[in-house]
């Protein structure tokens, strides 16, 4: 019998049954089309499009693989990540594989592009796309980004896409960062932060959970996360605000605590932020 929390009664927030959430929403996406996706970054209860919400175009970046797109980002992290031919690059939530064949277009045959995903249906979804494509210097692997199963000091590059506010333990998911990472070597990653607060029925909302919203913390935690254990130069080369439509908050919250929100003048922003490991 299957005991993980449903999408639609989210009361409890231990680390195990958000990663359950995240499982099955993620899981969803990869065995569905895209066009049957709604807000934010998966699947949600109102039709409205998720281009429209949070994605960046890919369709004309080099190695671009559209079976590979099933939408679920808030940025392009690869076009800032300063990835070098011959580079070990290692995404994080790598889902179909979007962003890893898009980094294996710029490290060439001499370098590596390993893929690290949570859902085994996202993986096996990107090693059908790999094994299209023909790369021996690809692979996906399946494993949790707070405990990553790779050796420390890889990769010369980190990218994520919309990943890390789905990690419950933030901290632990930028120790592993830092860790397999070699000396000098960069992350860099576009996600999900907030400034000011979220209502609370955005918050308690599975649904907005999956969906990269309610599970985003203050930006400057999220910098501070970052600086505290050891990155230097933190800097954000990219940020903007992603607007929530009424369409969408009113499927969480009444109409008087969306006109709250709006005038509280909370932010939900998608950022670009990179780091370097000394």
């Amino acid at each position: 019998m299957n005991t993980a929390p449903t999408l639609d009664s989210f009361h409890v927030h231990s680390s195990d049954e958000l990663k359950s959430i995240v499982q099955e929403k993620y899981a969803a996406i990869a065995e569905t089309s895209v066009n049957a996706c709604g807000p934010a970054c998966g699947c949600g209860p109102v039709s409205i499009s998720t281009d429209s919400i949070m994605n960046e175009d890919y369709s004309a970046l080099q190695g671009y693989v559209a079976d590979a797109d099933l939408s679920p980002g808030c940025g392009i992290p690869t076009q800032f990540a300063n990835i070098k031919a011959g580079d070990t690059v290692i995404d994080l939530g790598s889902g179909a594989g979007n962003d890893a064949f898009v980094a294996r277009a710029i490290v060439g045959n001499a370098g590596r592009v390993i893929g690290i995903d949570f859902t085994e249906a996202m993986i096996q979804k990107a090693r059908q796309n790999n094994t299209k494509l023909g790369f021996p210097n690809v692979e996906f692997v399946q494993g949790d980004i707070e405990a990553m199963p790779l050796e420390s000091s890889l990769a010369d590059v980190v990218v994520s896409n919309c990943v890390l506010n789905l990690v419950p333990k933030k901290e632990a998911a930028f120790r592993e960062i830092f860790r397999v990472l070699k000396n000098g070597a960069h992350f860099t990653i576009s996600d999900i932060v907030l400034e000011g607060e979220l209502p609370s029925g955005i918050l308690k909302a599975a649904e907005m959970y999956a969906g990269c919203v309610s599970g985003a913390i203050q930006k400057n935690e999220y910098l501070s996360i970052i600086s505290n254990l050891g990155f230097t130069g933190v800097h954000i080369p990219k940020e903007r605000e992603i607007m929530l439509p009424d369409e969408l908050l009113s499927a969480y919250i009444s109409a008087d605590e969306i006109a709250t929100f709006r005038a509280s003048g909370a932010r939900l922003l998608s950022i670009t932020v990179i780091g370097e490991k000394p």
